[in-house]
């Protein structure tokens, strides 16, 4: 009986052939590693307490989760392709490219739509705010509520304030919030989010896919918030994140829904 199975490489001895049932179980075995990096794991991860205490490694995991989910996702989708028509290579890398490309794409559009979002906000803010007298890259907005994000655009970068919360925060108040905000631009927390905005994207229908970007929005913010400490005592911090944290914009993006201010003060405290 003939052995159905596919050339991998070749020697002085000849093609090495693997078994079409390896090559099945290998298929296998993948796609249940993506699963389990898609579901059980992020919900289990999310709902852990030690990311609070280290937001570095945490977000670093969840980019491992990420990357290795679609990277067995993508061999997963080859090795069954090959299991499928293993005479054919090239038609069966075809779902593997085709998924690829399709991430790629997503990835490509978010860019471009971030990119032109930021350039209209910029042009509203040259219109609808003034400098501010005495910080540089940092813009005032006239309005009453109490509001502070940065905005991302390499050396033009600046930092929004609202007239409200400068009549609201103390001068030391002020620094923890500034030194919060410009955390997020020279970090380049905006390409975390970007990353996990574009997987949003690509997987509407996925809820995994939207809580691993408002987990990192909300480890982002913490990141800041360890930043702004060097410059502030934890309470000055604190007091600031009450002020403005529940209407907190960060890197161009709203994230006032998942910054999560309740444990952001809760780990100040502790």
């Amino acid at each position: 009986m003939t052995r159905i199975g596919a050339v991998v490489g070749s020697g002085l001895d000849g093609a090495l052939v693997i078994p079409h049932e390896t090559i099945v179980w290998g298929a296998v075995v993948l796609g249940l590693f993506a699963l389990a990096l898609a579901w059980p794991v992020p919900v289990a991860f999310s709902r852990a307490a030690w990311p609070m205490r280290a937001p570095v490694v945490a977000l670093l995991l969840w980019q491992a989760i990420g990357l290795a989910g679609g990277l067995s996702m993508i061999a997963a989708l080859a090795l069954a392709g090959y299991a499928v028509a293993p005479g054919h290579p090239l038609l069966a890398l075809v779902p593997a490219v085709a998924f690829t490309v399709y991430l790629l794409a997503h990835l490509g559009v978010t860019i471009a739509q971030v990119v032109r979002q930021r350039r209209r906000h910029h042009a509203l803010l040259d219109m609808l705010t003034s400098p501010h007298p005495t910080r540089a890259r940092t813009r005032v907005l006239d309005d009453a509520v109490p509001v502070a994000y940065c905005l991302p655009r390499g050396v033009g970068s600046v930092t929004v304030l609202s007239q409200g919360l400068l009549d609201r925060l103390d001068p030391d108040e002020l620094v923890a919030v500034i030194a919060h905000e410009r955390a997020h631009v020279e970090q380049r927390h905006d390409l975390l989010l970007l990353a996990f905005r574009a997987w949003r994207a690509a997987l509407p229908w996925f809820p995994i896919a939207a809580l691993a970007e408002a987990e990192v929005a909300a480890l982002v913010e913490m990141l800041a918030d360890d930043h702004a400490r060097r410059e502030v005592r934890d309470e000055v911090l604190a007091r600031a994140i009450l002020h403005v944290g529940a209407t907190g914009v960060s890197g161009a993006e709203v994230v006032s829904g998942s910054t999560r201010v309740s444990d952001r003060f809760r780990r100040l405290a502790a």
